[in-house]
This record gives C-alpha cells, sequence and structure tokens, in this order.
C-alpha cells in the first residue's frame, strides 16, 4: 500500500464507503472540506488516536504537507493509512464540491 494517493486517484474512489480524516485546524476544516471528512487537527491527533479508524482510510489537509506527516506517524504505530497529495486545495482547484459550515457549536448549544 502506497503512503500517498495522487487527487485524481482519490477523486475515483471517494464515496461515503471510505474513511478520510482531514488533519488542518477545525477553523480551515469549517471554511471548507471534502464530503465525508471528519476532522482530527494533526496537533491534537496524538490525543485521539481513538477517533482513527484501524482500517484502511486517506488522510487530507490543505496541500498534502500535514497529511504525509500524519500518515507517516500513524503508519509507524501500525495504522493504514493514505495521505492525498494535493490535498483540500488541489480537491478544489479540480471542480470538486466542498462542505463548508457555520459555527457548529453555535446551532448545536
Amino acid at each position: 500500500m502506497d503512503l500517498e494517493i495522487k487527487i485524481h486517484e482519490f477523486e475515483a474512489i471517494h464515496s461515503d464507503d471510505i474513511e478520510i480524516i482531514d488533519v488542518r485546524e477545525e477553523w480551515e476544516y469549517v471554511a471548507g472540506h471534502v464530503p465525508g471528512a471528519v476532522n482530527v487537527p494533526l496537533s491534537s491527533l496524538a490525543d485521539n488516536l481513538d477517533l482513527i479508524p484501524t482500517s484502511r482510510h486517506y488522510i487530507i489537509c490543505a496541500s498534502g504537507g500535514r497529511s504525509l506527516r500524519a500518515a507517516e506517524a500513524l503508519r509507524g504505530a501500525g495504522y493504514e493509512s493514505v495521505s492525498v497529495a494535493g490535498g483540500t486545495i488541489a480537491w478544489i482547484d479540480r471542480g470538486n464540491e466542498v462542505i463548508t459550515e457555520d459555527d457548529d457549536e453555535e446551532e448545536s448549544a
């Protein structure tokens, strides 16, 4: 299994059936994220390993740097992590949909 997947390959497999972890900070995630992605910021990844699936999953960030670091670390711990090269910027540049959210905390309070 490769450590990194190219954006066009990720587009081809993107569906509700794959697990996607967005390691950007919450403010970045809320501004626009790949549909189906769950936010676990890189800065808190080590404290939230219970949120990371043990099965194959895809890690995305803004441009691919943070996701590659996260995937390398998680692979070292036995996870089946794959980084999405180019990240959310490449996803948007290729004309794909992103989900934007208002402050979810205000809505759920």
